[in-house]
């Protein structure tokens, strides 16, 4: 973040303090979504160096936060203004910077794995749509269900032969295989322990379906 004059820090750093936890923010100008008014959490700001007028800033928020708009309003709050220089995402849910690879990598264990027939490398590289959904919760499913799934039906009590604890009304969930494999993902219509008691009724409404 630059600040367009001269400031003081520790007023700096009281400011900032008060921008963790819920925010409003409306979009910038330039931006994919609709301009309406929306909360969105800081959950941590961490200053990490001031250099004249430049603040780096390590921020732990909530998906969709806008960086930019949140360095000018801090600037706005300060006094002289401010605007987002620079940004680097350093993780995505628990997908990290440190565990990133380059299209060079990839390229490189692909050609091992196409003219040597090796997938030691290309397994490092390429991790299993599954990851992804790590912290999701899942719900497991019987195989006669899926291709109810596939033709655009819901997914119904007596499809589901296993599910996680702690699911609740609108919670996104995982729909998975009884061997592990990702069916696709949804949004719970009923609780987890709903799911377990009750024998009938529409468990999830499916969002995506992998095929």
């Amino acid at each position: 973040m630059k600040i367009h004059g001269d400031f003081n820090k520790e007023k700096l750093r009281k400011i900032i303090s008060k921008f963790i936890g819920p925010i409003y923010q409306r979009p910038p100008l330039r931006s994919s979504v609709k301009r309406a008014i929306r909360v969105r959490k800081i959950y941590n700001i961490e200053i990490l160096e001031i250099d004249g007028r430049r603040v780096l800033m390590k921020i732990n928020c909530e998906s969709g936060t806008y960086i930019r708009k949140l360095c000018y309003d801090i600037g706005d709050v300060l006094g002289p203004g401010a605007h987002m220089e620079e940004l680097r995402r350093t993780k995505v849910g628990h997908f990290t910077e440190e565990k990133s690879v380059t299209m060079y990598n990839v390229l490189d264990a692909y050609k091992i794995w196409e003219e040597e027939r090796k997938e030691k490398f290309i397994r490092k590289v390429l991790l299993p749509v599954e990851y992804a959904i790590k912290n999701v919760p899942k719900i497991f499913i019987k195989d006669s269900a899926i291709n109810a799934l596939y033709h655009g039906a819901s997914l119904a009590i007596p499809g589901i032969i296993g599910v996680e604890t702690n699911i609740n009304v609108g919670n996104m969930v995982a729909l998975l295989s009884i061997r592990g494999e990702l069916i696709g993902i949804g949004y719970a219509l009923m609780t987890s322990n709903d799911m377990v008691s009750e024998n009938r009724g529409l468990a999830v409404k499916p969002t995506a379906i992998l095929i």
